[in-house]
């Protein structure tokens, strides 16, 4: 019997070009608003969805296309200083009570005096953040909003089949429907059991297959169990 390989912990970058991007009309709307930039019906911008929805991609894809300065929102107080030349931002994770409003309003100022853009990335809408400073909450009643819903089907064959593909693996389409039949309903999980069967596949010398994606899924359960 040949010896199982040992995988090798090689690193995968996943590409956050627009071409990346895998649409579906869980995420169709979040890619028209990222597709229709500069011509937004506000200079403000909200990306809202659930963790694993792929709001984060859609950010950073913006971000390379207008150059624009990524600032998580718990770090968003050094937008005290920005620089007069920067004109595009993206804050990332706002959640009610993480960002500091005055920072804020102070940006969006800024990103009007300058006729530049601001897009916001959250699991909530601004209606949500309990924003206590009415300026600011009044600069963000007049943002495009745009939620996304979780992955379907659709968007999850995509990005698996992509992940996979990336990889130089091949699978079988009645696979790639069983494996997405059976992950949960995130992209971030996707990213991450593409890696697992790739390992799983490694090491038992064989093609992807159903036992090859159960065993990865379980390790996926297993890591879950262990976080809780």
């Amino acid at each position: 019997m040949a010896a199982a390989q040992l995988p090798l912990n090689l690193p995968h970058v996943i590409g956050s070009d627009r071409a990346d991007l895998v649409e579906s009309p869980a995420n169709r709307a979040a890619i028209e608003l990222i597709d229709s930039w500069p011509a937004w019906p506000s200079p403000i911008a909200v990306l809202v969805g659930p963790r694993g929805s792929g709001k984060t991609h859609m950010g950073r894809v913006w971000a390379r296309l207008g150059e624009a300065e990524i600032v998580p929102a718990r770090e968003a107080s050094k937008l005290g200083a920005v620089e007069p030349a920067s004109r595009c931002f993206l804050i990332e994770d706002v959640r009610p009570g993480i960002a500091p409003e005055r920072a804020l309003f102070h940006l969006l100022n800024h990103v009007r005096a300058v006729h530049g853009y601001c897009l916001f990335t959250s699991r909530n809408r601004p209606s949500a953040w309990n924003i206590a400073l009415p300026d600011l909450a009044s600069r963000l009643r007049t943002a495009a909003v745009v939620e996304i819903g979780l992955p379907d089907d659709e968007l999850l064959s995509g990005v698996l089949f992509k992940l996979l593909s990336d990889r130089q693996i091949a699978v079988e389409p009645p696979v790639l429907a069983y494996a997405v039949s059976r992950m949960p309903r995130s992209l971030e999980i996707a990213s991450e059991l593409s890696g697992l069967i790739d390992e799983e596949s490694l090491s038992r010398s064989r093609p992807v297959t159903r036992p090859v994606v159960n065993a990865a899924l379980a390790r996926i359960s297993a890591q879950a169990d262990g976080d809780a």
